[in-house]
């Protein structure tokens, strides 16, 4: 089916933004649910992590079947379905948290995130066809500001609303008659249900503006593209994702242990709701250093900046693995700083040169972000076996990969200042 002539009018492109800052919001709250579910189920890390497992998951699994969505419904009907499925996603938290059950909590995560994935499948091409060819890739950049914006809100919110009673340690079942545990739980979860009631109305609302605008703004998708795994012969793109697997991953990991990590008594020492507002500032860094990125790429080669900012997270993460006090808890936030221009850079490496075959690229690229899945769930287990400082070992080791896959691009590509 061909693209069809759209409207365009004014409010089009900022409504569409408005999508970018849901999706970061949605995504960086996870960071304060992460040390509460933890607490309030007794939890190991790695089961802890299992939360990031459920949510990044849903991009591995979905992103394909939302693809064959949206070229039956369109973007505007593509859009409303996700927002829709991410506010079911939200009203699960409310039997999760009166059941306290664990497993309906990941459930509701893997809900939400499918909705997500069904958003940004639908917003970003839609995005770039508001307007003109010339700039499509102002308005995406623009958008993505939102984006950060959302995910340096979010840790604020939760921690005021989410963590702002603490972290109370749920009682030891072994001790404890099922009833007494089942009350414990259902008291201390209640405190998330308003937030993702409320988060729920909001994106039920937004629904409705689209679902009303659908027909001034909509542009039909042009089809579906097959997954073809051989366009992975191109090694700029196999290591391309690869390079987005471990990035994604070792944010999320970072983001996920952070409140964790700097209430230790031998870091920060703080609360979990003062730590949150740290997590924040981690977030914040990535929405600063896109804006200084952004200026760098332009007199620098973009695979040189990517590996120097790569380099710069692995020391940051290595310093905060095998020091303490502030010194370490500072450190381990500025990597956020550090990680702002890698996510864009490593997506336009990946598909440099691929002419034809660019969506199908873009479409692996997207799949690697599963790295959010596994790579959070392996610092689980070593956080469990080693500590969590000396677990940082593998976002250490995450980031140099990014830094080697940086400096070789930069010998080979054509993305050019």
């Amino acid at each position: 089916m061909g693209q069809t002539n759209i409207a365009r009018p004014a409010w089009a492109a900022p409504l569409v933004t408005t999508l970018f800052f849901a999706w970061g919001f949605s995504t960086a709250l996870n960071d304060t649910l992460v040390p509460k579910l933890k607490a309030l189920f007794s939890l190991n890390y790695t089961e802890a992590m299992l939360i990031q497992f459920c949510f990044f998951t849903a991009y591995f699994v979905m992103s394909w079947p939302s693809a064959q969505l949206i070229a039956k419904l369109g973007y505007m009907r593509g859009i409303v379905t996700g927002l829709v499925i991410m506010a079911v996603g939200c009203l699960l938290f409310t039997p999760a948290a009166r059941m306290g059950v664990y497993p309906l909590f990941l459930l509701a995560f893997f809900i939400l995130a499918t909705g997500i994935t069904l958003l940004q499948v639908a917003a970003n091409p839609l995005m770039a066809l508001l307007g003109s060819e010339e700039t499509a890739s102002s308005r995406l950049n623009f958008a993505q500001a939102f984006n950060s914006f959302g995910t340096f809100i979010a840790p604020l919110i939760g921690g005021f609303f989410i963590l702002g009673s603490g972290l109370a340690q749920a009682p030891d079942p072994a001790q404890t008659s099922p009833a007494v545990l089942s009350a414990f739980r259902s008291s201390q979860a209640a405190v998330i249900q308003p937030t993702y009631i409320v988060i729920a109305g909001i994106f039920l609302v937004f629904a409705l503006i689209f679902w009303l605008v659908r027909r001034y703004a909509a542009a039909p998708a042009t089809g579906v593209v097959a997954l073809d795994l051989h366009v992975l012969r191109r090694p700029q793109l196999a290591l391309g994702c690869g390079a987005i697997f471990v990035y994604v991953g070792a944010e999320v990991a970072i983001g996920s242990l952070m409140i964790n990590y700097l209430i230790q008594p031998t870091v920060f020492g703080v609360t979990a709701k003062a730590a949150a507002y740290y997590v924040s500032l981690y977030w914040g860094g990535a929405m600063v250093g896109r804006v200084i990125g952004a200026a760098v790429l332009r007199f620098v080669r973009a695979g040189i900046v990517l590996g120097v900012a790569a380099l710069g997270a692995a020391a940051l993460a290595a310093t905060a693995g095998f020091n303490s006090g502030w010194f370490a808890g500072y450190a381990l936030i500025a990597i956020g700083l550090c990680n702002s221009i890698q996510f864009p850079t490593i997506f336009t490496l990946g598909i440099d040169r691929l002419g034809d075959e660019t969506p199908q690229g873009s479409g692996l690229l997207c799949m690697a972000i599963v790295g959010g899945a596994i790579v959070p769930v392996l610092v689980g287990v070593l956080i469990d076996q080693v500590g969590l400082a000396h677990a940082l070992l593998l976002p250490v080791l995450c980031y140099l990969y990014i830094a080697a896959y940086g400096f070789w691009t930069a010998r080979r590509s054509h993305v050019f200042p």
